[in-house]
């Protein structure tokens, strides 16, 4: 598609303004979203990504949605970063399922610096297969950005999670400021930022509304933006919150698009449990990637088969590796 000019997006959404497009009648909140997302990138490709945990569990954090917190009994069991060669061969079979886009996490506070040397050669060898390459570690400081850029990441992700004024409620251990800062050393090496947010925390709207718009008024977009649902899981304090409306997921899906046009919109967490009728409302308002393969990090994925049997029921077809926006 003709790439619009990057001078037109805006980077200065009130977040009254923002919860005004939330407001809208469903059909024409769908209808401006799908026109904003015509102008940028063809309507039926999807980008294929796989996400990978290469080092799970025992993390520091008391993220109140996450199964990989040390404090939480959820069955997930502490392991060691994975060696390289596991990595790539992993990465390899991705590729051959159709992935264009590798994600690998960590589950840090932040990484280390004994680490740095065996992630550059992880990022290394999954971008010598072609594969675009996403990471996310916890927090970094300059010199890691630095050293990672140096490796060839591609992306690096750090999620805002929800608005400035609800995270208190979800995590108490780091703050949306320490997010901020690592992002900050993210552009500033040169990658670009993958940084969304997860909906179905308890939140309102005007916490959905707050969130996106943190998002669309960096200095930069994100390039890349992650929409998770939360998938709850047992042992955590989130477990057994009321479930979000799936038409305000899909509102915000579409909120997404509108404030930020450029952007890659990932409809990530969460899509197990998602109809095919729910996808594709997703598909409609603007999401244009979705995770592939069994798993996301430690809980479960869509299977292959089905999202090939979606796609062909939808007409869309993966995005090839050339046609990715920024």
């Amino acid at each position: 598609m003709d790439k619009l000019s990057d001078q037109d997006l805006r980077h200065d959404w009130p977040v009254a303004e923002v919860e005004a497009l939330f407001a809208l009648p469903f059909n024409d909140l769908i209808f401006r979203a799908q026109g904003v997302h015509r102008q940028r990138f063809d309507a039926n490709e999807v980008q294929m990504s796989t996400l990978l945990s290469i080092k799970t569990g025992g993390c520091a954090e008391d993220c109140a949605y996450c199964p990989q917190a040390a404090q939480y009994q959820t069955g997930v069991e502490a392991d060691k970063l994975m060696q390289v060669e596991k990595v790539v061969g992993a990465a390899k079979a991705a590729k051959d399922g159709g992935a264009s886009r590798y994600c690998m996490g960590a589950a840090w506070r932040e990484l280390k610096d004994r680490d740095v040397e065996a992630i550059c050669d992880i990022v290394k060898g999954v971008k010598d297969l072609g594969l675009e390459t996403c990471m996310t570690l916890g927090m970094l400081t300059e010199k890691q950005a630095d050293a990672l850029a140096a490796a060839g990441l591609d992306y690096y992700n750090h999620n805002i999670d929800t608005s400035p004024e609800y995270y208190g409620e979800i995590i108490s251990t780091r703050t949306m400021q320490d997010r901020f800062d690592t992002l900050q050393h993210v552009r500033d090496a040169g990658m670009k930022v993958c940084c969304g947010g997860i909906v179905g925390l308890g939140e309102g709207r005007r916490d959905r509304a707050a969130m996106l718009a943190t998002l669309a008024n960096m200095a930069e977009h994100p390039e890349s933006v992650p929409i998770n649902m939360l998938v709850q899981v047992e042992g955590t304090p989130l477990h057994g919150t009321d479930r979000l409306d799936p038409l305000e997921f899909v509102r915000t899906i579409a909120v997404a698009r509108i404030l930020m046009p450029a952007s890659m919109v990932r409809l990530s967490a969460g899509r197990e449990t998602m109809s095919d009728e729910l996808q594709a409302l997703a598909f409609l308002a603007g999401a244009n990637s979705i995770f592939c393969g069994p798993k996301l990090l430690t809980t479960a994925n869509p299977a292959q088969p089905r999202d090939e049997a979606l796609f062909d029921k939808l007409g869309l077809k993966p995005m090839p590796v050339q046609r990715h926006h920024a």
